[in-house]
């Protein structure tokens, strides 16, 4: 396992992967493409940074020029397009109504399938935002520079708040919906904001969800440290019911689509915010200590997720766009609500899960609706899979782009896609990036680069990588080693700052390979993404997840993505979670838990082959003491498996906290499971040192 303090990581990963063949785009594909010309990358070639994102920021509509393009005077808290004045919420609704006030903003689809769509037009997107933000405005009092906290899941009431604040200069801070109350009142303690936004209720696995009770929990978390939350907003699911057993709080809580009466008809005039000035709060959980609130910029972020949208999505007007992730997520943020609405998009919303009430649903919907791009996560894609593998040739629809985010993607779960969603039709844009990033960081651009299955591509335009070993000397690309991955310059849609703790945002991001604090000079500053990557000769970039979700076989550093890519390639498996166990001879072993496909038993057979494969792929080294065939993985409300919930039940430590995941029933099942056959065959671990219990909680957690 991985050490890190200060900010330093061990980066020397063992790689052992194959590099994979080409699969070109298509012609048709290439002849309608935002970006087929490849003057472009010379346009983004780095002896015209910075200035080559005044491509992006020519995108968007702006009330002042700005006169720097990048001011680095205060290193590395880069300021981009400054001088320069835009509201963001006037960028994505007012200047379309001229040219396309009915046309649909989004199309919002509700869990339960006999329930009608909900289609927002861009008029009535306008209309939505002026009242809530003069409600905002004149009866919460909320004025430019407040924080305001919303815990809400995947309505279009969620994009009517966000767009309201970004209206009023109000810093919004959009809680996961299916994070506990808890969580949500520590991200409103640390912001510091006094509004709590919310919904009575929702769907999800065709239960009706009370999700009133978590504003409770959240105010109550929040009063326990000073911070008083004055008011609670609450949208109802089904506008003319309250749907939560959660009794309101008198003087406290209020029902928004009640209170809009005395807003209807109410304009805002867009209030003109500096570039520089922050848009969003999006946090992020770490290894350690508490969560990150990431400062995302006004002009920097919206230019740059415009312009990712126009030319790594491949979206024009004419396009029906589905991005399958949630708003509560930086994908959610830039890829459903602010880059596809500033390119005046119709962009698709659906509330619950994608298997239900069958693995059938994502293709019906597309069907139904034309969606013609599609974008979602590596565990979705694996979930699809394992339910309904056959599933999307029952439907016709044709995708001819297709967006993978948020962990590296397997091979063979990248080919299933390819061929069984985009019918072999589709490009594909394996997409690297994080939550403090804004927007895509490596992809291939899609009609100009052949995809690669387990290779996210080159760096995206603008934006130079670089892998470096521990001592900050360059991998060499082609070397076939691994080291951390870095981006060697700033970009617009890179977060400001860590809100209230700009020196640890220094110490995590930067401070490892920086090569002179005093400098104001960009070259000396490479970010720190925190992964392990490999470049290959052709300059792709392969991520092999997170530098701390590595396991040390006897001084042998093992990716866990690549274990379980090895994994996948078994016929039965569908997924795999590889996780450290304590070993008295190697010090650390490995362990693997597989689920199968729906129609196949668990088998001696299906063990012995992941061991082979495994031993295949990467060496007898990376040999599991164990393979533990299981119904299901814990994971997130977001889908993913939480390595560290099986990390603690192969060393019988404590899983840690496992109330928010979506099948928190599953861990108790596999728990006794695994450690009764453990202590049957006489393997049950000795007793932990504390320094080895906190290294194995600190495995697989979100970064």
């Amino acid at each position: 396992m991985v050490k890190r303090q200060a900010g330093v990581t061990e980066a020397q990963i063992a790689v052992h992967w194959k590099e994979e063949d080409y699969f070109p785009p298509s012609a048709k594909f290439i002849g309608q493409a935002n970006a087929a010309d490849p003057g472009i990358l010379e346009r983004f070639s780095e002896e015209h940074f910075p200035e080559c994102f005044k491509e992006y920021a020519d995108l968007l509509t702006w009330d002042k020029y700005w006169h720097t393009t990048l001011d680095t005077s205060n290193a590395p808290f880069w300021k981009w397009f400054v001088g320069g004045r835009l509201n963001a919420c006037y960028n994505c609704v007012d200047r379309h109504l001229a040219k396309n006030r009915n046309k649909a903003a989004f199309i919002w689809v509700p869990e339960p399938e006999e329930e009608e769509d909900r289609v927002i037009t861009y008029q009535e997107l306008y209309v939505q935002v002026n009242e809530f933000a003069a409600l905002l405005r004149d009866f919460c009092g909320l004025k430019t520079g407040d924080r305001v906290t919303f815990h809400m899941p995947m309505l279009p009431e969620l994009s009517v708040s966000m767009l309201a604040c970004a209206r009023l200069g109000i810093i919004h801070s959009q809680v996961f919906g299916g994070f506990s109350g808890q969580a949500c009142g520590d991200r409103i303690i640390d912001s510091g904001s006094h509004v709590l936004v919310t919904m009575d209720a929702y769907y999800r696995n065709g239960s009706l969800i009370d999700h009133k009770a978590k504003a409770d929990e959240a105010v109550a978390r929040a009063e326990s440290e000073g911070v008083h939350v004055d008011k609670v907003l609450i949208w109802r699911r089904y506008p003319q019911q309250y749907s939560s057993p959660t009794p309101l709080v008198e003087d406290r809580d209020f029902i928004v689509n009640d209170l809009l009466k005395d807003y209807t008809g109410k304009r805002i005039a867009p209030v003109s915010m500096p570039a520089e000035a922050p848009l969003f709060l999006m946090y992020t959980s770490g290894t350690t200590a508490s969560p990150k609130g990431c400062q995302h910029s006004t002009g920097g972020y919206l230019a740059y997720v415009a312009g990712t949208s126009k030319y790594y999505q491949d979206i024009h007007p004419e396009d029906t766009y589905w991005c399958l992730a949630d708003i509560g997520w930086i994908t959610g943020h830039s890829y459903i609500v602010y880059g596809p609405l500033a390119l005046c998009a119709t962009s698709v919303m659906y509330e619950g899960v994608p298997t239900y009430p069958d693995a059938g649903r994502p293709w019906r919907v597309a069907e139904r609706l034309d969606v013609n791009i599609f974008h979602t996560a590596p565990t979705t894609i694996r979930m699809l899979r394992k339910a309904g593998p056959g599933e999307p040739a029952k439907y016709n629809y044709h995708f001819k782009h297709m967006t993978t985010v948020g962990e590296p993607i397997e091979p063979e779960v990248w080919r299933w896609y390819y061929a069984a969603v985009g019918k072999g039709e589709a490009v594909i844009v394996d997409t690297w990036w994080q939550t403090e990033n804004g927007g895509f960081l490596g992809s291939t651009l899609p009609a100009l680069h052949p995809m690669k299955p387990g290779s996210c591509g080159p760096g995206v335009l603008g934006i130079y990588p670089i892998v470096y070993d521990e001592k900050g000397n360059e991998v060499e690309a082609g070397s076939g080693t691994a080291g951390n991955i870095c981006i060697r310059n700033p970009w617009p849609g890179i977060f400001q700052t860590i809100w209230g703790d700009p020196d640890r945002f220094v110490e995590i991001y930067f401070a490892k390979y920086c090569k002179n604090r005093e400098s104001k000079n960009w070259q000396d500053w490479p970010y720190l993404a925190g992964d392990g990557a490999m470049q290959a000769a052709d300059g792709y970039l392969r991520i092999l997840g997170r530098v701390d979700d590595v396991i040390n076989v006897a001084g042998h550093r093992l990716g866990t993505k690549e274990l379980e890519s090895a994994c996948l390639t078994v016929e039965e498996v569908v997924e795999a979670a590889a996780v450290p166990v304590l070993d008295e001879i190697r010090g650390r072993a490995v362990e693997i838990y597989v689920a199968l496909q729906p129609s196949v038993d668990p088998s001696d057979e299906i063990q012995q082959k992941v061991t082979a494969a495994i031993e295949k792929t990467i060496g007898k080294i990376a040999r599991p003491k164990n393979v533990w065939i299981v119904p299901d993985m814990p994971k997130t409300r977001s889908g993913k498996i939480m390595r560290r919930v099986l990390a603690g039940i192969s060393n019988f430590t404590d899983p840690g906290d496992t109330m928010t995941l979506a099948n928190s029933e599953i861990v108790e099942d596999v728990r006794q499971h695994v450690q009764s056959e453990k202590i049957a065959r006489g393997d049950a671990p000795k007793e932990l040192t504390d320094e080895e219990r906190e290294e194995l909680a600190k495995f697989g957690q979100e970064s």
